[in-house]
C-alpha cells in the first residue's frame, strides 16, 4: 500500500535523523520549508509532525520549532494494541551493556519457536520513572532471522525511526497480532541490581511475542516489574 504524503514526508525525516543529519536536541526543517519541498500543504506538514512526536521522536519547543528528542522513550513489554502511541505509553530509558548474541531462556526459545540452545540477539533496557528512578527491566529477544537481516539491532545506538519500522524496512516483515502473558516470580540478583530492589522481591513478568502476518515470530519481549509499580487495567463488555 502506497503511503500517503504525510507519512511518506514523516519517514523521509526518520530516515534522516537515523543517518545522524539530524542528531538528538538539532533542529527540524521548519512546516514551511518542508511545505515547500514537498509542494504541500502546512496542513499535510503538520500531521507529519503529529506522527513523529507521537511516536516520540521529536517534540515541540516553543519559539524553536520541532526538535529531535533528546532522550529516547521506549514501551514496556506489551501494551503495542493497534493504535497505541509510543510517546502515550512510553518512558525514558536507558541501555543495559552493549546488545549481544546469546542463548534465550527455554520459554523465550520456545515463543520465537528455535531450537534450544540456539543464540540469537538480546537487547536490554532499564525503563524509568520520571524522577529517574527504574520502572522495568525489559530483555528483548529476536528472531535469528529477523536479527540477521537487521544489523542495526546489534549497536547500541538508539533507533531513532524504532525497531518496528526499521525491521519492517530491513525484511518486509511487521506485527499485526501480539500475545501477552503475565506471571508472577522473585526477582532474579540481575534485575534486582538494575530495579534497585533489596531482598527477595516479588515482580510481575509480562511476556510479549510480536507475530507477522504469517504467523513467524519477531521478537519476544520479558518485561520485569516490581509489584508495587505493575497494574493492569482491561475494559469489557459484559
Amino acid at each position: 500500500m502506497a503511503l500517503l504524503k504525510y507519512e511518506e514526508i514523516a519517514e523521509s525525516l526518520r530516515s534522516r535523523i537515523a543517518a545522524g543529519e539530524f542528531a538528538p536536541g538539532d533542529t527540524l526543517p521548519s512546516g514551511r520549508d518542508l511545505a515547500e519541498q514537498w509542494a504541500v500543504s502546512r496542513a499535510t506538514t503538520v500531521k507529519a509532525m503529529d506522527v513523529l512526536r507521537n511516536d516520540g521522536v521529536v517534540e515541540a519547543r516553543q519559539g524553536t520549532g520541532f526538535i529531535v528528542t533528546e532522550t529516547p522513550v521506549a514501551r514496556p513489554a506489551g501494551g503495542r494494541a493497534a493504535g497505541s502511541a509510543r510517546v502515550s505509553g512510553g518512558l525514558p530509558f536507558l541501555r543495559v551493556g552493549a546488545p549481544d548474541w546469546a542463548v534465550p531462556p527455554v520459554h523465550v526459545a520456545e515463543a520465537l519457536r528455535m531450537d534450544a540452545g540456539r543464540e540469537t540477539l538480546r537487547r536490554i533496557r532499564v525503563l524509568q520513572l520520571p524522577d529517574g528512578s527504574p520502572h522495568s527491566y525489559v530483555t528483548a529477544w529476536f528472531a535469528p532471522d529477523v536479527a540477521e537481516s537487521s544489523p542495526r539491532l546489534a549497536q547500541t545506538a538508539p533507533i531513532a525511526e524504532g525497531t518496528t519500522r526499521y525491521v519492517r524496512r530491513q525484511t518486509g516483515r511487521f506485527p499485526v497480532e501480539g500475545t501477552d502473558t503475565t506471571s508472577v516470580r522473585l526477582a532474579s540478583d540481575t534485575e534486582a541490581e538494575h530495579l534497585a530492589l533489596s531482598g527477595p522481591t516479588a515482580v510481575a513478568v509480562l511476556l510479549h511475542t510480536a507475530f507477522d502476518n504469517e504467523g513467524r515470530p519477531l521478537v519476544c519481549e520479558e518485561g520485569v516489574t516490581p509489584g508495587s509499580l505493575y497494574e493492569r487495567v482491561d475494559t469489557y463488555a459484559m
